[in-house]
C-alpha cells in the first residue's frame, strides 16, 4: 500500500512539474500560427514530443485517480486538461497534413518548405504526391495530347509549373506582438512604416511579417 501511495505521489509531482511549464501555451500558439499562416511553418518536434509525454502522464493520472476513488471534481479537472491538450495537438497535426495535401507539389520542389516537415510528414508528402500524380495520369493526362500530359504545367509551352497550387503569401493575416517592436517597414511598397505596439491587433500582409512570425516576435491570431 505504501508503495502504491509513493508511486501516486511521484506521478502527481511529475504532472505538476509538467503543468508548471508553458508548453500548453506554446502548443496553443503553434496551433494558432499554423491555422492562420497561408504556408506551412516549421514543425516543432521538441514541443510535440513534450506534449505527447504530457498527454500520456495525464492519461495515467486520470486512470489512477479514477481507480483510487479520488473526488470526481478533481478527476474532471485533470480530464479537462487532457482533452484540451489532445484537441490542440490533433488539430495542429491535422492542419499541417491538410496544407501538405493542398500544396504537396509546391512543397516537394521547394527545399525550404520540405525541410520544415517532420520525417513522418515527409513520408506522407511523398506518398501523397505519388498517389496524386498517378491518379492524374491515369484519369486525365494519359487521354490528352502529349504536350498537355504534364501534371505540373498546362502545356509543354509553359515556362513555369503553372499547374502547381502555391500559398498566397500576400494574404492579410491578423497578428499581435507581446512587446513593443517599434517602426516596421512593410514589403508592400508603402511609404509609411507601421509602428507595432505591444498587445495591439494588426491586419498585415503575411509576407511582410513572415520573418517576425518565424522568429516568434509576432503571433498570428
Amino acid at each position: 500500500m505504501e508503495s502504491g501511495a509513493g508511486e501516486s505521489s511521484a506521478t502527481a509531482d511529475d504532472y505538476e512539474s509538467l503543468m508548471s511549464t508553458t508548453d500548453a501555451e506554446l502548443l496553443k500558439r503553434s496551433w494558432r500560427n499554423e491555422k492562420a499562416a497561408p504556408e506551412i511553418l516549421k514543425f516543432d518536434s521538441d514541443l510535440v514530443l513534450r506534449s505527447r509525454q504530457q498527454i500520456q502522464l495525464m492519461e495515467e493520472m486520470v486512470e489512477e485517480f479514477t481507480r483510487n476513488g479520488v473526488d470526481p471534481l478533481t478527476v474532471s479537472l485533470y480530464q479537462m486538461d487532457l482533452d484540451r491538450t489532445l484537441f490542440l495537438l490533433r488539430s495542429y497535426m491535422r492542419t499541417r497534413l491538410q496544407k501538405i495535401e493542398k500544396y504537396v507539389f509546391h512543397i516537394d520542389k521547394t527545399a525550404e518548405l520540405w525541410n520544415r516537415l517532420s520525417k513522418q510528414e515527409q513520408k506522407f508528402a511523398k506518398r501523397c504526391a505519388g498517389d496524386l500524380k498517378n491518379h492524374l495520369e491515369q484519369s486525365v493526362l494519359s487521354k490528352l495530347p502529349d504536350q498537355y500530359q504534364s501534371y505540373l504545367r498546362q502545356s509543354a509551352a509553359s515556362e513555369d509549373d503553372d499547374m502547381v497550387p502555391e500559398p498566397k503569401l500576400d494574404a492579410y493575416v491578423v497578428c499581435r506582438s507581446k512587446k513593443y517592436l517599434g517602426a516596421f517597414q512593410l514589403d508592400d511598397g508603402g511609404d509609411e512604416p507601421v509602428t507595432i505596439e505591444a498587445d495591439d491587433l494588426y491586419a498585415l500582409p503575411y509576407k511582410s511579417i513572415k520573418p517576425l512570425v518565424e522568429t516568434g516576435q509576432i503571433d498570428l491570431v
